[in-house]
Protein backbone atom coordinates (compact mmCIF):
# COMPACT_ATOMS: atom_id res chain seq x y z
CA UNK A 1 0.00 0.00 0.00
CA UNK A 2 2.87 2.41 0.88
CA UNK A 3 4.67 1.53 -2.37
CA UNK A 4 1.59 2.27 -4.46
CA UNK A 5 1.11 5.62 -2.78
CA UNK A 6 4.70 6.62 -3.42
CA UNK A 7 4.48 5.48 -7.06
CA UNK A 8 1.26 7.41 -7.51
CA UNK A 9 2.83 10.43 -5.86
CA UNK A 10 5.88 10.17 -8.17
CA UNK A 11 3.64 9.91 -11.22
CA UNK A 12 1.64 12.91 -10.05
CA UNK A 13 4.92 14.77 -9.46
CA UNK A 14 6.01 14.10 -13.08
CA UNK A 15 2.56 15.05 -14.36
CA UNK A 16 2.70 18.23 -12.33
CA UNK A 17 6.11 19.11 -13.78
CA UNK A 18 4.83 18.44 -17.30
CA UNK A 19 1.74 20.52 -16.73
CA UNK A 20 3.85 23.30 -15.25
CA UNK A 21 6.18 23.20 -18.28
CA UNK A 22 3.17 23.25 -20.61
CA UNK A 23 1.83 26.30 -18.84
CA UNK A 24 5.22 27.99 -19.08
CA UNK A 25 5.33 27.24 -22.81
CA UNK A 26 1.83 28.71 -23.20
CA UNK A 27 2.92 31.79 -21.31
CA UNK A 28 6.05 32.08 -23.33
CA UNK A 29 4.01 31.68 -26.54
CA UNK A 30 1.68 34.40 -25.41
CA UNK A 31 4.53 36.63 -24.60
CA UNK A 32 6.30 35.81 -27.79
CA UNK A 33 9.52 34.66 -26.32
CA UNK A 34 11.84 33.31 -28.89
CA UNK A 35 13.20 29.74 -28.94
CA UNK A 36 16.59 30.63 -27.69
CA UNK A 37 15.14 32.46 -24.73
CA UNK A 38 12.76 29.58 -24.11
CA UNK A 39 15.65 27.12 -23.99
CA UNK A 40 17.48 29.41 -21.63
CA UNK A 41 14.45 29.68 -19.39
CA UNK A 42 13.86 25.90 -19.49
CA UNK A 43 17.47 25.34 -18.49
CA UNK A 44 16.89 27.64 -15.57
CA UNK A 45 13.79 25.64 -14.55
CA UNK A 46 15.71 22.41 -14.96
CA UNK A 47 18.57 23.73 -12.85
CA UNK A 48 16.16 24.73 -10.06
CA UNK A 49 14.51 21.33 -10.09
CA UNK A 50 17.82 19.45 -10.23
CA UNK A 51 19.30 21.58 -7.42
CA UNK A 52 16.25 20.98 -5.27
CA UNK A 53 16.30 17.25 -5.89
CA UNK A 54 20.07 17.13 -5.37
CA UNK A 55 19.70 18.92 -2.04
CA UNK A 56 16.97 16.57 -1.01
CA UNK A 57 18.98 13.53 -2.06
CA UNK A 58 21.98 14.85 -0.14
CA UNK A 59 19.89 15.36 2.97
CA UNK A 60 18.31 11.92 2.74
CA UNK A 61 21.64 10.31 2.08
CA UNK A 62 23.00 12.06 5.14
CA UNK A 63 20.05 10.77 7.15
CA UNK A 64 20.71 7.23 5.99
CA UNK A 65 24.34 7.60 6.95
CA UNK A 66 23.41 8.89 10.39
CA UNK A 67 21.00 6.01 10.90
CA UNK A 68 23.64 3.49 9.92
CA UNK A 69 26.16 5.14 12.21
CA UNK A 70 23.61 5.08 15.06
CA UNK A 71 23.04 1.39 14.43
CA UNK A 72 26.72 0.67 14.67
CA UNK A 73 27.08 2.73 17.84
CA UNK A 74 23.99 1.18 19.43
CA UNK A 75 25.22 -2.30 18.63
CA UNK A 76 28.56 -1.60 20.27
CA UNK A 77 26.88 -0.09 23.33
CA UNK A 78 24.48 -3.01 23.55
CA UNK A 79 27.31 -5.51 23.39
CA UNK A 80 29.13 -3.68 26.18
CA UNK A 81 26.14 -3.35 28.50
CA UNK A 82 25.02 -6.94 27.87
CA UNK A 83 28.47 -8.14 28.83
CA UNK A 84 28.49 -5.85 31.86
CA UNK A 85 25.09 -7.07 33.01
CA UNK A 86 25.84 -10.70 32.23
CA UNK A 87 23.12 -10.71 29.59
CA UNK A 88 23.17 -12.62 26.35
CA UNK A 89 23.80 -10.77 23.04
CA UNK A 90 20.83 -8.97 21.50
CA UNK A 91 19.62 -10.61 18.30
CA UNK A 92 17.97 -8.48 15.59
CA UNK A 93 15.09 -9.71 13.56
CA UNK A 94 15.75 -10.42 9.90
CA UNK A 95 14.28 -8.34 7.07
CA UNK A 96 14.09 -5.07 9.03
CA UNK A 97 14.83 -1.70 7.48
CA UNK A 98 17.73 0.30 8.83
CA UNK A 99 15.28 2.73 10.40
CA UNK A 100 13.41 -0.07 12.26
CA UNK A 101 16.72 -1.69 13.17
CA UNK A 102 17.97 1.57 14.64
CA UNK A 103 14.74 2.03 16.57
CA UNK A 104 14.79 -1.50 18.06
CA UNK A 105 18.43 -1.16 19.03
CA UNK A 106 17.79 2.21 20.64
CA UNK A 107 14.82 0.96 22.67
CA UNK A 108 16.70 -2.09 23.87
CA UNK A 109 19.68 0.01 24.87
CA UNK A 110 17.49 2.40 26.85
CA UNK A 111 15.79 -0.51 28.65
CA UNK A 112 19.09 -2.11 29.63
CA UNK A 113 20.47 1.23 30.79
CA UNK A 114 17.45 1.74 33.04
CA UNK A 115 17.78 -1.79 34.41
CA UNK A 116 21.47 -1.21 35.07
CA UNK A 117 20.73 1.95 37.02
CA UNK A 118 18.03 0.14 39.04
CA UNK A 119 20.40 -2.70 39.94
CA UNK A 120 23.13 -0.29 41.01
CA UNK A 121 20.67 1.64 43.15
CA UNK A 122 19.39 -1.57 44.81
CA UNK A 123 22.95 -2.77 45.34
CA UNK A 124 23.90 0.43 47.11
CA UNK A 125 20.91 0.30 49.46
CA UNK A 126 21.41 -3.40 50.24
CA UNK A 127 25.13 -2.96 50.87
CA UNK A 128 24.45 -0.18 53.36
CA UNK A 129 22.01 -2.41 55.26
CA UNK A 130 24.43 -5.35 55.07
CA UNK A 131 27.32 -3.30 56.41
CA UNK A 132 25.25 -2.03 59.34
CA UNK A 133 24.23 -5.56 60.34
CA UNK A 134 27.77 -6.87 59.89
CA UNK A 135 29.11 -4.17 62.22
CA UNK A 136 26.56 -5.10 64.90
CA UNK A 137 27.21 -8.83 64.54
CA UNK A 138 30.91 -8.57 63.76
CA UNK A 139 30.30 -10.52 60.58
CA UNK A 140 31.78 -10.38 57.04
CA UNK A 141 29.78 -8.38 54.47
CA UNK A 142 28.51 -10.10 51.35
CA UNK A 143 31.06 -9.65 48.58
CA UNK A 144 30.02 -8.05 45.29
CA UNK A 145 32.86 -6.98 42.93
CA UNK A 146 33.18 -3.22 42.76
CA UNK A 147 32.63 -1.25 39.50
CA UNK A 148 30.38 -3.99 38.20
CA UNK A 149 26.69 -4.31 37.63
CA UNK A 150 25.26 -7.03 39.92
CA UNK A 151 23.24 -9.81 38.38
CA UNK A 152 19.79 -10.77 39.57
CA UNK A 153 21.29 -13.84 41.26
CA UNK A 154 23.79 -11.69 43.17
CA UNK A 155 21.09 -9.30 44.32
CA UNK A 156 18.92 -12.24 45.41
CA UNK A 157 21.82 -13.81 47.32
CA UNK A 158 22.57 -10.47 48.98
CA UNK A 159 18.94 -10.12 50.09
CA UNK A 160 18.99 -13.66 51.53
CA UNK A 161 22.26 -12.84 53.32
CA UNK A 162 20.63 -9.77 54.86
CA UNK A 163 17.60 -11.83 55.90
CA UNK A 164 19.88 -14.35 57.60
CA UNK A 165 21.77 -11.57 59.38
CA UNK A 166 18.50 -9.99 60.47
CA UNK A 167 17.26 -13.29 61.88
CA UNK A 168 20.62 -13.84 63.60
CA UNK A 169 20.49 -10.36 65.06
CA UNK A 170 16.97 -10.98 66.32
CA UNK A 171 18.06 -14.28 67.88
CA UNK A 172 21.14 -12.77 69.52
CA UNK A 173 19.11 -9.83 70.73
CA UNK A 174 16.66 -12.21 72.43
CA UNK A 175 19.57 -14.10 74.02
CA UNK A 176 21.19 -10.85 75.06
CA UNK A 177 17.95 -9.57 76.61
CA UNK A 178 17.54 -12.74 78.65
CA UNK A 179 21.21 -12.77 79.68
CA UNK A 180 21.02 -9.10 80.58
CA UNK A 181 18.13 -9.76 82.96
CA UNK A 182 19.88 -12.77 84.48
CA UNK A 183 23.10 -10.82 84.99
CA UNK A 184 21.28 -7.94 86.64
CA UNK A 185 19.40 -10.37 88.90
CA UNK A 186 22.55 -12.30 89.81
CA UNK A 187 24.44 -9.11 90.54
CA UNK A 188 21.61 -7.98 92.80
CA UNK A 189 21.28 -11.31 94.63
CA UNK A 190 25.01 -11.84 95.09
CA UNK A 191 25.72 -8.22 96.04
CA UNK A 192 28.04 -7.79 93.05
CA UNK A 193 28.55 -4.47 91.22
CA UNK A 194 29.55 -4.38 87.50
CA UNK A 195 33.32 -4.13 87.23
CA UNK A 196 34.39 -4.66 83.61
CA UNK A 197 33.27 -2.62 80.61
CA UNK A 198 31.42 -5.66 79.31
CA UNK A 199 29.39 -5.95 82.50
CA UNK A 200 28.62 -2.24 82.46
CA UNK A 201 27.53 -2.41 78.80
CA UNK A 202 25.41 -5.47 79.51
CA UNK A 203 23.41 -3.79 82.27
CA UNK A 204 23.37 -0.36 80.61
CA UNK A 205 20.01 1.32 80.02
CA UNK A 206 20.93 1.72 76.33
CA UNK A 207 20.96 -1.78 74.78
CA UNK A 208 22.46 -0.46 71.51
CA UNK A 209 25.77 0.13 73.28
CA UNK A 210 26.37 -3.61 73.40
CA UNK A 211 27.61 -5.22 70.17
CA UNK A 212 25.90 -8.52 69.51
CA UNK A 213 29.06 -10.41 68.54
CA UNK A 214 29.67 -14.10 69.20
CA UNK A 215 32.46 -13.27 71.59
CA UNK A 216 30.34 -10.84 73.56
CA UNK A 217 27.45 -13.31 73.79
CA UNK A 218 29.84 -16.02 75.01
CA UNK A 219 31.29 -13.60 77.54
CA UNK A 220 27.79 -12.85 78.84
CA UNK A 221 27.05 -16.56 79.06
CA UNK A 222 30.18 -16.96 81.14
CA UNK A 223 28.92 -14.21 83.42
CA UNK A 224 25.59 -16.00 83.75
CA UNK A 225 27.65 -19.12 84.36
CA UNK A 226 28.34 -17.51 87.66
CA UNK A 227 24.84 -18.77 88.35
CA UNK A 228 26.68 -22.02 89.06
CA UNK A 229 28.67 -20.00 91.56
CA UNK A 230 25.38 -18.71 92.86
CA UNK A 231 24.11 -22.28 93.14
CA UNK A 232 27.28 -23.19 95.01
CA UNK A 233 26.74 -20.25 97.34
CA UNK A 234 23.13 -21.26 97.92
CA UNK A 235 24.22 -24.84 98.62
CA UNK A 236 26.85 -23.58 101.07
CA UNK A 237 24.32 -21.37 102.80
CA UNK A 238 21.73 -24.20 103.01
CA UNK A 239 24.30 -26.61 104.43
CA UNK A 240 25.32 -24.08 107.06
CA UNK A 241 21.66 -23.43 107.82
CA UNK A 242 20.95 -27.16 108.13
CA UNK A 243 24.01 -27.60 110.33
CA UNK A 244 22.95 -24.72 112.58
CA UNK A 245 19.42 -26.05 112.94
CA UNK A 246 20.77 -29.52 113.78
CA UNK A 247 22.99 -28.01 116.45
CA UNK A 248 20.08 -25.98 117.83
CA UNK A 249 18.10 -29.18 118.21
CA UNK A 250 21.00 -31.05 119.84
CA UNK A 251 21.78 -28.24 122.24
CA UNK A 252 18.16 -27.25 122.94
CA UNK A 253 18.95 -23.68 121.99
CA UNK A 254 16.17 -21.08 122.04
CA UNK A 255 17.07 -20.10 118.49
CA UNK A 256 15.28 -23.18 117.15
CA UNK A 257 11.96 -21.64 118.25
CA UNK A 258 12.44 -18.45 116.22
CA UNK A 259 15.11 -16.63 118.17
CA UNK A 260 17.35 -16.49 115.08
CA UNK A 261 15.99 -14.96 111.81
CA UNK A 262 16.03 -17.74 109.19
CA UNK A 263 15.46 -15.58 106.11
CA UNK A 264 16.65 -12.05 105.47
CA UNK A 265 16.64 -9.67 102.52
CA UNK A 266 20.43 -9.50 102.34
CA UNK A 267 22.77 -10.89 99.70
CA UNK A 268 23.98 -14.49 99.57
CA UNK A 269 27.42 -13.47 100.77
CA UNK A 270 25.95 -11.81 103.82
CA UNK A 271 23.71 -14.82 104.52
CA UNK A 272 26.67 -17.21 104.36
CA UNK A 273 28.67 -15.05 106.71
CA UNK A 274 25.75 -14.83 109.14
CA UNK A 275 25.14 -18.60 109.20
CA UNK A 276 28.86 -19.40 109.39
CA UNK A 277 29.18 -17.25 112.50
CA UNK A 278 26.21 -19.02 114.06
CA UNK A 279 27.63 -22.48 113.29
CA UNK A 280 30.99 -21.49 114.77
CA UNK A 281 29.28 -20.26 117.93
CA UNK A 282 27.25 -23.47 118.26
CA UNK A 283 30.26 -25.72 117.69
CA UNK A 284 32.09 -23.99 120.50
CA UNK A 285 29.03 -24.42 122.69
CA UNK A 286 28.68 -28.15 121.99
CA UNK A 287 32.27 -28.87 123.05
CA UNK A 288 31.17 -28.35 126.65
CA UNK A 289 28.26 -30.79 126.25
CA UNK A 290 29.78 -33.59 124.22
CA UNK A 291 28.01 -36.52 125.89
CA UNK A 292 24.53 -35.08 125.42
CA UNK A 293 25.33 -34.00 121.88
CA UNK A 294 26.70 -37.42 120.90
CA UNK A 295 23.66 -39.18 122.32
CA UNK A 296 21.37 -36.90 120.31
CA UNK A 297 23.50 -37.54 117.24
CA UNK A 298 22.90 -41.25 117.82
CA UNK A 299 19.17 -40.62 117.93
CA UNK A 300 19.51 -38.88 114.58
CA UNK A 301 21.48 -41.87 113.30
CA UNK A 302 18.74 -44.24 114.43
CA UNK A 303 16.15 -42.12 112.67
CA UNK A 304 18.21 -42.06 109.45
CA UNK A 305 18.75 -45.84 109.63
CA UNK A 306 14.99 -46.28 109.84
CA UNK A 307 14.39 -43.93 106.92
CA UNK A 308 17.02 -45.69 104.79
CA UNK A 309 15.59 -49.12 105.78
CA UNK A 310 18.94 -50.36 107.10
CA UNK A 311 19.20 -53.88 108.50
CA UNK A 312 21.06 -54.94 111.66
CA UNK A 313 24.32 -55.71 109.87
CA UNK A 314 24.32 -52.31 108.11
CA UNK A 315 23.74 -50.55 111.42
CA UNK A 316 26.37 -52.54 113.28
CA UNK A 317 28.96 -51.61 110.64
CA UNK A 318 29.24 -48.21 112.40
CA UNK A 319 31.12 -49.40 115.49
CA UNK A 320 31.36 -45.94 117.04
CA UNK A 321 27.66 -46.07 117.80
CA UNK A 322 28.36 -48.61 120.53
CA UNK A 323 31.32 -46.75 122.07
CA UNK A 324 30.28 -45.48 125.51
CA UNK A 325 33.73 -45.03 127.08
CA UNK A 326 35.10 -41.66 125.96
CA UNK A 327 32.93 -38.87 124.57
CA UNK A 328 35.39 -36.85 122.54
CA UNK A 329 35.25 -34.38 119.69
CA UNK A 330 36.69 -37.04 117.39
CA UNK A 331 33.80 -39.36 118.27
CA UNK A 332 31.31 -36.59 117.55
CA UNK A 333 32.99 -35.88 114.21
CA UNK A 334 32.69 -39.56 113.29
CA UNK A 335 28.96 -39.48 114.10
CA UNK A 336 28.49 -36.33 112.06
CA UNK A 337 30.38 -37.85 109.14
CA UNK A 338 28.18 -40.95 109.31
CA UNK A 339 25.08 -38.75 109.31
CA UNK A 340 26.35 -36.98 106.19
CA UNK A 341 26.93 -40.35 104.50
CA UNK A 342 23.42 -41.49 105.42
CA UNK A 343 21.84 -38.31 104.06
CA UNK A 344 23.77 -38.71 100.82
CA UNK A 345 22.66 -42.35 100.62
CA UNK A 346 19.06 -41.32 101.27
CA UNK A 347 19.26 -38.74 98.48
CA UNK A 348 20.77 -41.26 96.03
CA UNK A 349 18.17 -43.92 96.84
CA UNK A 350 15.21 -41.56 97.17
CA UNK A 351 13.45 -42.84 93.99
CA UNK A 352 13.89 -46.45 95.13
CA UNK A 353 12.68 -45.72 98.66
CA UNK A 354 9.64 -43.84 97.34
CA UNK A 355 8.81 -46.71 94.98
CA UNK A 356 9.12 -49.21 97.83
CA UNK A 357 6.88 -47.04 100.03
CA UNK A 358 4.27 -47.06 97.25
CA UNK A 359 4.49 -50.83 97.00
CA UNK A 360 4.10 -51.26 100.77
CA UNK A 361 0.99 -49.07 100.78
CA UNK A 362 -0.55 -51.22 98.04
CA UNK A 363 0.54 -54.35 99.89
CA UNK A 364 -1.32 -53.17 103.01
CA UNK A 365 -4.40 -52.44 100.86
CA UNK A 366 -4.17 -55.92 99.36
CA UNK A 367 -4.09 -57.54 102.81
CA UNK A 368 -7.00 -55.38 103.91
CA UNK A 369 -9.05 -56.47 100.90
CA UNK A 370 -8.15 -60.10 101.61
CA UNK A 371 -9.45 -59.77 105.18
CA UNK A 372 -12.65 -58.18 103.93
CA UNK A 373 -13.13 -60.96 101.41
CA UNK A 374 -13.32 -63.53 104.25
CA UNK A 375 -15.97 -61.51 106.09
CA UNK A 376 -19.48 -62.90 105.25
CA UNK A 377 -21.17 -59.70 106.40
CA UNK A 378 -19.92 -57.85 103.33
CA UNK A 379 -22.54 -59.66 101.20
CA UNK A 380 -25.29 -57.81 103.05
CA UNK A 381 -23.83 -54.46 101.93
CA UNK A 382 -25.87 -52.82 99.20
CA UNK A 383 -25.56 -49.71 97.07
CA UNK A 384 -22.70 -50.97 94.88
CA UNK A 385 -20.15 -50.99 97.72
CA UNK A 386 -19.24 -54.64 97.05
CA UNK A 387 -18.73 -53.97 93.35
CA UNK A 388 -16.57 -50.95 94.13
CA UNK A 389 -14.54 -52.98 96.62
CA UNK A 390 -14.02 -55.70 94.01
CA UNK A 391 -12.82 -53.20 91.40
CA UNK A 392 -10.38 -51.64 93.84
CA UNK A 393 -9.14 -55.05 94.88
CA UNK A 394 -8.55 -56.04 91.25
CA UNK A 395 -6.74 -52.77 90.65
CA UNK A 396 -4.42 -53.39 93.61
CA UNK A 397 -3.79 -56.99 92.53
CA UNK A 398 -2.69 -55.75 89.10
CA UNK A 399 -0.68 -52.89 90.54
CA UNK A 400 1.53 -55.00 92.84
CA UNK A 401 3.34 -57.11 90.18
CA UNK A 402 3.71 -54.05 87.98
CA UNK A 403 5.35 -52.09 90.81
CA UNK A 404 7.59 -55.05 91.64
CA UNK A 405 8.77 -55.28 88.04
CA UNK A 406 9.47 -51.54 87.88
CA UNK A 407 11.35 -51.65 91.20
CA UNK A 408 13.41 -54.62 90.07
CA UNK A 409 14.53 -52.78 86.91
CA UNK A 410 15.29 -49.59 88.84
CA UNK A 411 17.25 -51.46 91.52
CA UNK A 412 19.27 -53.38 88.90
CA UNK A 413 20.18 -50.12 87.16
CA UNK A 414 21.05 -48.46 90.46
CA UNK A 415 23.25 -51.36 91.62
CA UNK A 416 25.01 -51.39 88.25
CA UNK A 417 25.73 -47.66 88.36
CA UNK A 418 26.69 -47.59 92.07
CA UNK A 419 28.58 -50.87 92.19
CA UNK A 420 26.88 -51.89 95.45
CA UNK A 421 23.77 -53.80 96.54
CA UNK A 422 20.52 -52.07 97.51
CA UNK A 423 19.26 -53.71 100.70
CA UNK A 424 15.90 -53.40 102.41
CA UNK A 425 16.23 -54.17 106.11
CA UNK A 426 19.23 -56.34 105.32
CA UNK A 427 17.65 -58.21 102.37
CA UNK A 428 17.75 -57.89 98.61
CA UNK A 429 14.61 -56.21 97.32
CA UNK A 430 12.98 -59.28 95.77
CA UNK A 431 13.95 -61.39 98.80
CA UNK A 432 12.31 -58.82 101.06
CA UNK A 433 9.12 -58.98 98.98
CA UNK A 434 9.17 -62.77 99.05
CA UNK A 435 9.53 -62.72 102.83
CA UNK A 436 6.55 -60.38 103.10
CA UNK A 437 4.42 -62.68 100.98
CA UNK A 438 5.54 -65.80 102.87
CA UNK A 439 4.82 -64.21 106.26
CA UNK A 440 1.38 -63.21 105.03
CA UNK A 441 0.74 -66.75 103.76
CA UNK A 442 1.82 -68.23 107.08
CA UNK A 443 -0.41 -65.80 108.95
CA UNK A 444 -3.37 -66.77 106.78
CA UNK A 445 -2.70 -70.46 107.32
CA UNK A 446 -2.46 -69.88 111.07
CA UNK A 447 -5.77 -67.97 111.14
CA UNK A 448 -7.40 -70.65 109.04
CA UNK A 449 -6.23 -73.43 111.36
CA UNK A 450 -7.42 -71.46 114.38
CA UNK A 451 -10.86 -71.06 112.80
CA UNK A 452 -11.05 -74.75 111.97
CA UNK A 453 -10.01 -75.74 115.48
CA UNK A 454 -12.53 -73.39 117.04
CA UNK A 455 -15.28 -74.62 114.75
CA UNK A 456 -14.49 -78.26 115.54
CA UNK A 457 -14.57 -77.60 119.28
CA UNK A 458 -17.94 -75.84 119.08
CA UNK A 459 -19.62 -78.57 116.96
CA UNK A 460 -21.50 -81.34 118.96
CA UNK A 461 -20.15 -84.82 118.31
CA UNK A 462 -22.27 -88.00 118.20
CA UNK A 463 -20.70 -91.42 117.88
CA UNK A 464 -22.13 -93.02 114.74
CA UNK A 465 -23.74 -96.48 114.96
CA UNK A 466 -21.73 -99.11 113.18
CA UNK A 467 -23.47 -101.06 110.47
CA UNK A 468 -23.41 -104.85 110.77
CA UNK A 469 -20.85 -106.44 108.49
CA UNK A 470 -22.03 -108.11 105.33
CA UNK A 471 -20.91 -111.63 104.52
CA UNK A 472 -22.09 -115.08 103.58
CA UNK A 473 -21.75 -116.57 107.03
CA UNK A 474 -22.92 -113.47 108.95
CA UNK A 475 -20.08 -113.97 111.42
CA UNK A 476 -18.51 -111.05 113.22
CA UNK A 477 -15.51 -109.82 111.19
CA UNK A 478 -12.09 -109.99 112.73
CA UNK A 479 -9.80 -106.92 113.09
CA UNK A 480 -7.41 -106.57 110.16
CA UNK A 481 -4.11 -104.74 109.75
CA UNK A 482 -3.85 -101.52 107.75
CA UNK A 483 -2.88 -102.07 104.13
CA UNK A 484 -1.71 -99.75 101.35
CA UNK A 485 -5.17 -100.19 99.81
CA UNK A 486 -6.53 -97.93 102.53
CA UNK A 487 -5.02 -94.98 100.61
CA UNK A 488 -7.34 -95.70 97.72
CA UNK A 489 -10.23 -96.13 100.15
CA UNK A 490 -9.35 -92.74 101.66
CA UNK A 491 -9.58 -91.07 98.27
CA UNK A 492 -12.92 -92.70 97.63
CA UNK A 493 -14.17 -91.56 101.03
CA UNK A 494 -13.20 -87.93 100.26
CA UNK A 495 -15.13 -88.13 96.99
CA UNK A 496 -18.20 -89.54 98.73
CA UNK A 497 -17.81 -86.99 101.49
CA UNK A 498 -17.79 -84.20 98.93
CA UNK A 499 -21.02 -85.54 97.52
CA UNK A 500 -22.56 -85.73 100.97
CA UNK A 501 -21.45 -82.23 101.90
CA UNK A 502 -22.89 -81.01 98.64
CA UNK A 503 -26.22 -82.47 99.71
CA UNK A 504 -25.95 -80.68 103.06
CA UNK A 505 -25.13 -77.35 101.33
CA UNK A 506 -28.23 -77.74 99.11
CA UNK A 507 -26.40 -77.64 95.79
CA UNK A 508 -28.50 -80.18 93.82
CA UNK A 509 -27.19 -81.84 90.69
CA UNK A 510 -29.22 -82.75 87.66
CA UNK A 511 -32.84 -81.72 87.08
CA UNK A 512 -35.32 -83.93 89.04
CA UNK A 513 -39.08 -83.35 88.82
CA UNK A 514 -40.26 -80.06 90.27
CA UNK A 515 -42.23 -81.59 93.10
CA UNK A 516 -39.60 -84.08 94.18
CA UNK A 517 -36.80 -81.50 93.88
CA UNK A 518 -38.61 -79.05 96.13
CA UNK A 519 -39.38 -81.79 98.67
CA UNK A 520 -35.81 -83.08 98.68
CA UNK A 521 -34.46 -79.55 99.07
CA UNK A 522 -36.67 -78.86 102.08
CA UNK A 523 -35.83 -82.17 103.68
CA UNK A 524 -32.15 -81.77 103.03
CA UNK A 525 -32.07 -78.20 104.34
CA UNK A 526 -33.63 -79.35 107.63
CA UNK A 527 -30.88 -81.89 108.34
CA UNK A 528 -28.22 -81.10 110.92
CA UNK A 529 -24.49 -81.59 110.18
CA UNK A 530 -24.42 -84.56 112.56
CA UNK A 531 -27.31 -86.23 110.70
CA UNK A 532 -25.54 -85.76 107.41
CA UNK A 533 -22.35 -87.17 108.96
CA UNK A 534 -24.26 -90.27 110.14
CA UNK A 535 -25.54 -90.84 106.62
CA UNK A 536 -22.09 -90.35 105.20
CA UNK A 537 -20.51 -92.69 107.76
CA UNK A 538 -22.90 -95.38 106.63
CA UNK A 539 -21.59 -95.02 103.07
CA UNK A 540 -17.90 -94.57 104.06
CA UNK A 541 -16.86 -96.75 106.97
CA UNK A 542 -13.91 -95.46 109.00
CA UNK A 543 -14.43 -91.71 108.36
CA UNK A 544 -14.09 -89.46 111.40
CA UNK A 545 -16.18 -86.47 112.31
CA UNK A 546 -13.19 -84.08 112.13
CA UNK A 547 -12.53 -85.21 108.51
CA UNK A 548 -16.16 -84.56 107.73
CA UNK A 549 -16.21 -81.04 109.26
CA UNK A 550 -12.92 -80.14 107.52
CA UNK A 551 -14.31 -81.08 104.11
CA UNK A 552 -17.55 -79.31 104.96
CA UNK A 553 -15.68 -76.06 105.70
CA UNK A 554 -13.91 -76.25 102.35
CA UNK A 555 -17.23 -76.63 100.60
CA UNK A 556 -18.63 -73.69 102.54
CA UNK A 557 -15.71 -71.50 101.41
CA UNK A 558 -16.25 -72.52 97.77
CA UNK A 559 -19.94 -71.78 98.14
CA UNK A 560 -19.16 -68.32 99.55
CA UNK A 561 -16.99 -67.53 96.55
CA UNK A 562 -19.75 -68.72 94.21
CA UNK A 563 -22.33 -66.59 96.02
CA UNK A 564 -19.94 -63.58 95.82
CA UNK A 565 -19.65 -63.97 92.04
CA UNK A 566 -23.40 -64.31 91.64
CA UNK A 567 -24.01 -61.25 93.81
CA UNK A 568 -21.51 -59.19 91.79
CA UNK A 569 -23.30 -60.18 88.57
CA UNK A 570 -26.62 -59.14 90.11
CA UNK A 571 -25.23 -55.75 91.24
CA UNK A 572 -23.74 -55.15 87.78
CA UNK A 573 -27.09 -55.92 86.23
CA UNK A 574 -28.79 -53.40 88.54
Amino acid sequence: MTSRKSETLASSLISGINMAMAQLVDIWDGIGIMEEQRVERMLTVKKHIEDLLRDMITEEESLRHRIKSSIVISQKQLEAICEEMKEGPYKLEEGLTILQTEKNLRYRLEALQKEKNDRLRDLKALQLEDEELCVQLCSTPYYVPSNTVPSYEQLKALREHIQDLTAERRSRLAVFTALRKDIALLASEMGHDPETSLEREAVSDDPDVFLLTHDNIKALQLLVGQGVKKGSLILTRDKLKERAMSLWSRLDCPEKDGGFPLDTQGTLTNDISRWQNEVDRLQELQKARLEDVIEKARLELMDMWDKCLFGPEQREAFNCYFCDVNYTEELLLLHDAELVKLKEYQEKTRPLLEALEKWEKNWVLFQDFERKASDPSRFSNRGGALLKETKERTKVQKMLPKLEEEMKGAVDAWEKSQGSAFLVRGLKLMDYISVQREEYKQQKDKEKNERMTKKTENTPFKTPTKRPPTGASGATPNKTRKTPNQTVLRSASVSTLSSASSTYLSVPSGKPPVGSAKKNKIETSLRTPLQVFNCTAEQIPGITYSDFTSELSKKASQEAVLNSTVLLDVEKGN
